[in-house]
């Protein structure tokens, strides 16, 4: 090969990386804005829920549950409880077709040129199956029962935020660049157990449980006559006209508590470990939020359920899901 060759092959290869390093950048901006979109989306899908289960309603307590007491009673539910979350969903429908379209370029991003990027379509091609699934699974979220549709709409929302937040930082150069096993291990660990929460909130308030229970020790003494039945998704809750509402939701939320527990007792030497490290700012964003999101519940339980403090709840458990896709 002379020379010529030589810087032609040198410059073929400079143009290649930099089309590359482009198409990342590109990448990054597009899964940075869907990111944001689908944490707005998430939002108001929490709002629409809590607020047709009549979370701090107008005659609260009274009438936590209303809807689905009359669903179930066969009495139709009235025009001015079906045009409450208009609004929200409509720019809860918009947010979502968005996020859908943003999917569907990033998918072109990936492997719309030459060199393809296939780790990065790969999460792509994951999250335009999610996002298909979501759509299919809208049909049925209005007129569910059933905690399992609830559950299925905030696992594939979170799950669909945690791999935009791991494009968002696709082909950027790590402070540390090879991570100890360790410190890998423990964020695996602490995302099972914080999409466990996550399914345990969710199952919460698809239950109608919020009033079950108030104490620790109250939660734990009702929990003992609750079958473990109460946690199939695909049960039908039964409700009574007065608090608690839902007696069997005692044993939700004595598992919901435990497991808060055990998810700071998992996340405190994470952080640390991030800490010495050098990773100083994922670090103390992981513990903020996790300050955070113990005195929301706290002042959930103080406040009686109220409507913005659960809301405030939901964000921050996205919020915490993302810190731990970037230590990982």
């Amino acid at each position: 090969m002379n020379p010529t060759d030589r810087d032609t092959d040198r410059d073929t290869d400079r143009d290649t990386d930099h089309n590359t390093d482009r198409r990342l950048l590109l990448l990054r901006r597009l899964a940075g804005v869907c990111a944001a979109l689908l944490l707005a989306v998430t939002s108001l899908s929490a709002y629409i829920r809590l607020s047709n289960a009549g979370l701090g309603c107008a005659d609260w307590p009274r009438c936590y549950g209303q809807n689905l007491r009359q669903s179930q009673q066969g009495v139709p539910v009235s025009a001015e409880a079906q045009t409450a979350t208009a609004g929200a969903r409509l720019v809860h429908r918009v947010a979502a077709t968005l996020a859908l379209l943003l999917v569907v370029t990033m998918l072109m991003v990936c492997f719309g040129s030459q060199p393809l990027l296939r780790s990065e379509g790969g999460i792509t091609l994951v999250l335009l199956g999610l996002a298909l699934f979501l759509a299919v699974l809208g049909f049925w979220s209005s007129a569910a029962r059933v905690p399992a549709v609830t559950l299925g709409n905030l696992l594939g929302g979170f799950a669909m935020l945690a791999l935009c937040t791991r494009l968002a930082v696709a082909g950027v150069p790590q402070r540390v660049p090879v991570r100890a096993l360790r410190l890998r291990i423990g964020v695996v660990a602490a995302g099972l157990l914080l999409i466990a929460q996550i399914a345990l909130g969710g199952m919460l308030s698809a239950s109608y449980a919020a009033l079950s229970c108030s104490g620790w020790w109250d939660c734990l003494a009702a929990a003992q006559g609750v079958g473990w039945d109460t946690l199939n998704p695909w049960r039908e809750p039964v409700l009574s006209s007065l608090p608690s509402v839902n007696a069997d939701g005692a044993l939700l939320h004595a598992l919901h508590r435990g497991l808060g527990v055990g998810l700071v007792l998992v996340m405190l030497p994470l952080a640390a470990s991030a800490l010495r490290r050098g990773e100083t700012r994922r670090a103390t964003a992981l513990l903020v939020l996790l300050v955070a999101q113990g005195a929301i519940g706290w002042m959930m339980t103080q406040q009686s359920m109220q409507l913005q403090f659960a809301m405030l709840h939901n964000l921050v458990a996205a919020a915490l899901l993302a810190a731990l896709v970037l230590l990982f």
